[in-house]
């Protein structure tokens, strides 16, 4: 694969990424753009209920009922330059090949100085980005808002899955660089593991958040957000819905106090169309990245 910097767009040769539409108040001016949105699309391990492959597309299109300005922090999307790069596209069944996708395009991305948001897609996705992200940072922090551990050893008999991800992903950057907020769901042994190798903070969001942040000053952070950690009054559209969780404003307020960090990367997964007529969980997941890019991008002066 080879990527040219260019004013038309980030151009992808081997057939590796598809483009209709983009999120609102994109650029196609790649070489100018600190901020790179790719689309994940992978929807190989879903259990309960599949249709996450859908949710980039979603967001995009959501994203066009959202004004470009934020008054929760007084800034614009206008000010901002960032390019949507349009979907990755992966062979449904193949989960190897995906992931060499998926590392493939971030390690250029990471290369030309990017920050890469990743639309899912199923949790999964965020293996092979932390893969690629850790080995340009090697004391990486991974911050984890989730209803659920993912920390399985093994699920259905498989190591790979959207319900073992966070612990593949300790094995990577141990356990100890791994924040885990607003869980409140998992086997027994998952929420043992988490209070022994993990810093474990379930059901709550914005307070830990708070009490963490000085810690983590200073560090490389990607942040991987499954909406589902939202409770689903305001976000029914996911794979496995879990009551009890945050509301949106806990969320926005997340987002906004993780940019005071070292942000280097993030992904937001896990919005299931087919399970929301109503689309209020891509309408949450678009403000979600609105908040994202305003909080970790730098704007374009």
């Amino acid at each position: 694969m080879e990527i040219k910097n260019n004013k038309n767009f980030i151009q992808l040769e081997k057939g590796l990424i598809s483009k209709s539409g983009g999120f609102i108040g994109s650029t196609e001016d790649y070489s100018s753009a600190a901020l790179v949105i790719l689309g994940v699309p992978l929807d190989c391990t879903v259990s309960f209920r599949p249709g996450t492959r859908f949710g980039p597309q979603e967001i995009r299109l959501q994203s066009e009922g959202l004004e470009t300005y934020s008054p929760y922090l007084d800034r614009d999307l206008n000010d901002y330059v960032y390019c949507d790069a349009g979907n990755l596209i992966l062979p449904p069944g193949q989960l190897k090949e995906c992931f060499r996708r998926i590392q493939e395009v971030i390690n250029r991305l990471l290369e030309e100085g990017k920050f890469p948001l990743l639309l899912g897609g199923e949790h999964l996705i965020t293996l092979p980005a932390v893969e690629a992200v850790a080995k340009v940072y090697p004391d990486l922090a991974v911050v984890q808002f989730d209803a659920h551990a993912d920390l399985r050893d093994v699920y259905l008999e498989d190591k790979l899955s959207h319900a073992t991800v966070m612990r593949r992903i300790t094995e990577i950057i141990g356990g100890k660089n791994l924040f885990q907020f607003g869980i409140r769901s998992g086997i027994k042994e998952e929420f043992t593991f988490a209070q022994k190798e993990t810093n474990f903070f379930p059901f709550e969001v914005i307070e830990p958040v708070k009490k963490v942040n000085s810690f983590l000053r200073g560090r490389p952070v990607y942040i991987t957000l499954d909406i589902d950690v939202c409770d689903p009054a305001y976000a029914p559209g996911v794979g496995t819905p879990e009551p009890g969780g945050c509301t949106p404003q806990e969320l926005i307020q997340a987002l906004h106090l993780m940019g005071t960090q070292q942000v280097v990367g993030m992904d937001l997964v896990e919005i299931n169309p087919l399970g929301d007529p109503a689309t209020r969980t891509a309408a949450l997941g678009a403000k979600l990245i609105r908040e994202a890019i305003l909080s970790f991008a730098h704007p374009h002066l």
